[in-house]
């Protein structure tokens, strides 16, 4: 009995038909570009958090020393909720429009 084993063509889509596909992938510049947008987009993420826990911090000290609630801190919290929404969907591949700075406006701070 003989083995057959027959050879398979990298461009035929068999065995190895997604190498070229990754090839095409590695040198593009669209791919390295979103790669660049989700760093800074990390970045941004970072800083917002930083705000929204500022945010939250001053939102609390006001009501407790005040009895009420700031109708600006709230807006600037939705506002950055909003915003980090945005820049989750951009960084999970459910958009791809980019959030402000990077391409969008800046969400307003009203409930939506």
């Amino acid at each position: 009995m003989s083995e057959h084993n027959p050879t398979i063509d990298p461009t035929s889509g068999g065995e190895f038909g997604n190498g070229r596909r990754i090839e095409e992938n590695l040198k593009s510049r669209a791919t390295w570009t979103r790669l660049l947008f989700m760093v800074i987009c990390c970045v941004l993420l970072s800083i917002s958090s930083f705000v929204g826990t500022f945010a939250v911090i001053l939102g609390f000290l006001w009501l407790l020393f005040t009895g009420e609630v700031n109708r600006q801190i709230q807006q600037v919290g939705q506002s950055l909720a909003t915003y980090i929404y945005q820049i989750i969907r951009y960084l999970t591949f459910n958009t791809d429009e980019r959030p402000f700075p990077l391409g969008g406006e800046w969400p307003s701070g009203s409930a939506d």
